[in-house]
């Protein structure tokens, strides 16, 4: 008998779109994998071929899931330096243009069947689980773990009427995280707060940034010049992704920032209007398409400017820092994680911001520790992880003890009553097409459609 945990790792999005539900989640189904120890598979979503040239850059598209599961894991083994061991399974996804992501059709827990049932981690569980009509995650699954990744909050706030539409988007996660998760995984304090919810980074960085950390340390060392270029940002390119607060706060302090120059990289809907606002600019602030951060270009650049607010943990932030730069970036929740390495500057303010910038074109950076470098390893956020869903105690630990008193169980099955018919009005809800248009559903996404059926090899409807 298989007495290995079978893990199962949903998420929003896949490579080729080089955004962090996509990146990070991957890495954490090859470590999880990489001892033996454990069954993993990940889950990704399958575009069709129209919604593909939407969202994946460099006209890349697939004709074929296997074909997309061919680059994703050659992607992996060119970055992790180790072949993997997990199994990939897709689930039909269609991409929303007012939201900028791509939600579930159908039902996805199916994707996993019941005999391999186990562990489901939710990466984005609101995402997922908004417009979900099917198997109750926390019936098919022992246990079903959700990381938060986004800040939708942050996101929707800066919209028409975002306040309100905030509001009811707070209680509306609360809700479907609350019935479709047994724990809850809160990267940093920049998300909404969620009951029973731990706050841990369990991303680490791809490998590559370390070793190009690590050359530059030895160029330090042998006393060369490191770091040969001066600032830049990397990012998707939209308003909301730290651009807006990064052109303004350029935007208001020129004088003080005489001569700095910036090099912007990202791929995005609002390409041409923050070209437009850089073009305005007294200082030299040039506009590139977006690379992978990895690139050999970004090697010998010193200072990363991140000022983003948006963020939960910034993948960018951590990479900057594995490759030993100096990162500036603001003194919020989302940077916690990042402020107990020397290279990592906060400011409070605009002017916090201009003299840390200008403190750290002088400066030159500290060389990290190899304890610190660990930190930042996806080896030390598998450990986190493990830790704080106590998947690393062996399975006797884990077993609830039936509450000695009555009224404690009486408790309990009141709370479980309760939920019941939470999850039950949830299901309601999600079954009629009117109400999921209300709410923001891709109208028809109730059920894969028959192209995606046959691309899937899922039985016709």
């Amino acid at each position: 008998m298989d007495k290995k945990q079978h893990i199962a790792v949903f998420t929003t999005a896949s490579l080729p779109w080089m955004t962090g539900t996509a990146v990070n989640p991957l890495f954490r189904a090859a470590f999880l994998s990489k001892d033996g120890e454990r069954k993993v598979t990940l889950v990704i979503p399958w575009l069709s071929l129209k919604d593909q040239e939407l969202v994946y850059p460099n006209n890349i598209t697939f004709s074929s899931p296997s074909e997309q599961e061919k680059y994703v894991h050659q992607w992996l083994e060119e970055r992790a330096g180790f072949r993997s061991c997990f199994s990939i399974r897709f689930y039909p996804g269609r991409f929303s243009r007012d939201k900028r992501s791509i939600l579930p059709v159908g039902d996805i827990s199916e994707i996993i069947p019941d005999e391999e049932a186990d562990i489901a981690v939710l990466e984005e569980p609101e995402h997922l689980t908004w417009y979900h009509h099917g198997k109750r995650w926390k019936v098919k699954f022992h246990l079903v773990i959700g990381i938060i990744h986004t800040n939708y909050l942050e996101y929707v706030k800066r919209e028409k009427n975002g306040r309100m539409k905030a509001l009811l988007l707070k209680y509306g996660n609360s809700w479907v995280v609350g019935i479709y998760c047994h724990k809850v995984i809160r990267l940093s304090a920049a998300t909404q707060d969620y009951p029973k919810s731990i706050i841990c980074n369990v991303h680490g960085v791809n490998p590559k940034f370390l070793e190009i950390g690590k050359k530059k340390i030895e160029q330090q060392q042998n006393g060369k010049q490191a770091f040969t270029k001066g600032a830049y940002y990397i990012g998707k390119m939209v308003w909301s992704k730290g651009y807006e607060e990064l052109l303004r706060l350029l935007h208001d302090h020129q004088k003080e920032l005489a001569g700095l120059e910036v090099d912007l990289y990202g791929n995005g809907e609002d390409s041409d209007q923050v070209q437009e606002a850089a073009k305005k600019l007294e200082l030299a602030v040039r506009v590139h398409p977006g690379r992978d951060h990895a690139d050999p270009l970004f090697h010998d650049y010193k200072v990363f400017l991140n000022p983003s607010t948006t963020d939960v943990v910034c993948t960018t932030t951590a990479e900057a820092l594995a490759m030993g730069k100096i990162v500036v970036c603001a003194n919020h929740p989302s940077n916690e994680f990042f402020k107990q390495f020397p290279n990592c500057w906060t400011y409070e303010d605009s002017n916090g911001f201009v003299e840390a910038t200008r403190r750290a074109l002088a400066e030159e950076p500290s060389q990290l520790t190899n304890e610190q470098r660990h930190e930042l390893s996806w080896e030390a956020a598998t450990e986190r992880f493990l830790k704080a869903t106590e998947l690393d105690q062996a399975p006797a630990k884990k077993l609830s003890k039936i509450p000695p008193k009555a009224f404690m169980s009486t408790s309990l099955n009141l709370g479980r009553s309760m939920e019941d018919a939470s999850a039950y009005v949830h299901f309601v809800a999600s079954g009629f097409e009117a109400s999921r248009k209300i709410f923001g559903a891709i109208p028809g996404s109730l059920q894969p459609n028959e192209e995606q059926r046959k691309e899937l090899g899922l039985a016709p409807s």
